[in-house]
């Protein structure tokens, strides 16, 4: 890929969340293989993100307990998405 850029978070949920409504099933396969593709790379994007935001609540919890319930929620969504990527760990 190209140069990376920086667009607001919201938007990057929105265009995801609009992506995600549109149905390209009378599309030719090519419209429908790019489509594919840049929502699957969205989701992995998004998927990251969240994954970042549980990572950072490891590191700011005030206590044990707190981090590691904060450790086991991330381990759990890092699971899912190596599941959902098909890469079970």
């Amino acid at each position: 890929m190209g140069k990376n850029v920086l667009i607001p978070l919201t938007l990057l949920e929105r265009i995801n969340d609009l992506l995600a409504c549109w149905d390209v099933s009378k599309y030719d396969y090519s419209v429908r293989d790019d489509y594919y593709s840049i929502t699957r790379e969205l989701d992995r994007k998004m998927n990251k993100l969240e994954l970042r935001k549980a990572y950072t609540k490891i590191l700011q919890a005030n206590n044990e307990n707190a981090r590691h319930d904060a450790r086991m929620q991330y381990l759990w969504q890092k699971n899912q998405i190596d599941y959902e990527n098909g890469f079970e760990s």
